[in-house]
């Protein structure tokens, strides 16, 4: 039973692993601000060093995919005590790190610690937290994990300008220490259980395979072009690997994630409205920086600061759809969220070539807006449609796909702009590639926007 009351103990235990999250998600924006100083200094491509940011994120997702399994297996306090202990050996990797292959590894392992601890803070708020403060709690759960991707680049401009890129790791050292030794003391609990299943390692491999494969293809595409014969090839083999996946899933015997609770309509639609924001949220605020720098001619650390009002605002608005959520349910803060994610979407898309600081300052606080009042929303509606042990694959499915959107919509973008600068020079296909990039994001937030919409009709349909 779900006590009514949260005790200190547990919003300790929350905040320790949900801090531990917001540094690996803070590290990873605060990296694409310093790309352009990484190329310089490591001599690498921006198809290259992208798969610090891309690689981190295909990893955080692929260890997400376990979770299903190891938040049953494994106590909490034996999960943490890992994240905790790789968070801070990739931290030191990266800082001592004066060639890429070095700093990648360092930042892969920060990606295994993200994705142990991000699924850990929600199972933590999903089974200790009372119904009718769920909301709440996963407001301030998605403060964590949404305003670190946009305080990102303000914390790495700034450092980068005034030191150097290897300040963002020292930066986050202190704090890695006392969360860790807060949630060692504070994070208990058995684990559930797997009723008698065993780990599905054909299938995590599967599907480590399958999710590489795509950034893969689009990775060949930013390389080659969008007509070369890398990228078909490869997105051909993507295909048949989908196709293997999808055909495992059914019918094999062990389940990496049970995907039977992909039956509920409401679940497979709050997933892809979660997907879509996520996209679109971590799409913007890896493209505005590199775009204010690239063509606006910005600093690293103007770049960065530029997106920290929305980011405030975003950090008060989940909370505040959080508690409208517990007391009238998800209809208003979603339709808030889809209508202010197209709006903002299509006036980035309309004034591509107006762009300034302030005109990105206003439109991208409009996103943040609207990002933050139905990301929360999406997975606390969701959880509230299974019980017992599904609840962990809801979280772990969930947490992926959260993961996937970011690795993706990075990849993606990224794709456009190389491919449109592969025949222009950087500035020039910089330009032009990102106003391809704001015209899918708009397109996506129109697929959200109708996705919530036909999902309250059929609701209200149901009720009538």
């Amino acid at each position: 039973m779900t006590p009514r009351t949260v005790s200190t103990q547990t919003k300790i235990s929350i905040v320790s692993v949900g801090l531990l999250s917001f540094i690996g998600i803070l590290i990873e924006t605060a990296m694409n601000v310093t790309f352009p100083t990484l190329i310089r200094e490591l001599h690498v491509s921006l198809a290259t060093v992208q798969w610090l940011a891309t690689g981190y994120l295909l990893l955080v997702t692929i260890v997400m995919s376990t979770t299903a399994y190891v938040l049953k297996r494994f106590p909490p306090h034996q999960i943490f005590t890992a994240a905790a202990l790789l968070c801070v050996g990739g931290t030191l990797l990266c800082l001592a790190a004066h060639s890429f292959p070095v700093l990648f590894l360092g930042r892969l392992a920060q990606a295994v610690a993200t994705g142990l601890s991000t699924p850990l803070m929600f199972q933590l708020i999903f089974t200790r937290i009372p119904g009718d403060r769920l909301g709440l709690y996963s407001g301030l759960a998605a403060v964590i994990i949404s305003f670190a991707p946009a305080l990102g680049p303000t914390y790495g401009g700034v450092l980068t300008s005034l030191w150097s890129w290897r300040a963002i790791f020292i930066g986050v050292l202190p704090v890695i220490a006392v969360v860790g030794v807060s949630g060692f003391f504070s994070i208990h609990g058995a684990a559930p259980g797997t009723a008698g299943h065993r780990f599905d390692g054909p299938g995590a491999a599967l599907l480590a395979v399958v999710l590489t494969s795509v950034i893969w293809a689009l990775n060949e595409a930013g390389l080659h072009g969008w007509g070369s014969r890398q990228f078909w090839l490869s997105l051909a083999a993507a295909a048949v690997l989908i196709l293997a996946m999808t055909v495992y899933a059914q019918r094999g015997r062990r389940r990496l994630i049970d995907y039977t609770i992909l039956r509920l309509p409401v679940l497979r639609f709050r997933l892809f409205t979660y997907f879509g924001l996520q996209f679109i949220n971590i799409g913007l605020s890896y493209l505005l920086p590199i775009y204010a720098q690239t063509v606006l001619g910005y600093s690293a650390m103007t770049a960065g600061l530029m997106l920290l009002p929305g980011s405030l605002l975003g950090t008060i608005t989940s909370p505040l759809a959080g508690k409208v959520y517990d007391q009238k349910g998800p209809a208003g803060p979603l339709m808030l969220s889809g209508c202010l994610i197209v709006a903002g979407t299509a006036l980035f898309w309309a004034l591509a070539g107006r762009l300034d600081l302030v005109l990105i300052v206003v439109l991208y606080s409009l996103v943040r807006i609207g990002f933050n009042a139905g990301f929360s929303t999406a997975i606390t509606d969701a959880s509230v449609q299974v019980h017992g042990r599904q609840k962990a694959d809801q979280n772990s499915l969930f947490s992926m796909t959260q993961q996937y959107a970011g690795s993706l919509s990075m990849s993606l973008l990224t794709a456009v702009v190389a491919a449109v600068s592969l025949t222009t020079t950087s500035r020039a296909g910089t330009q032009r590639g990102t106003v391809i990039d704001f015209a899918l994001l708009f397109i996506l937030a129109g697929m959200v926007l109708a996705s919530i919409g036909w999902l309250r009709w059929r609701r209200h349909q149901a009720a009538a």
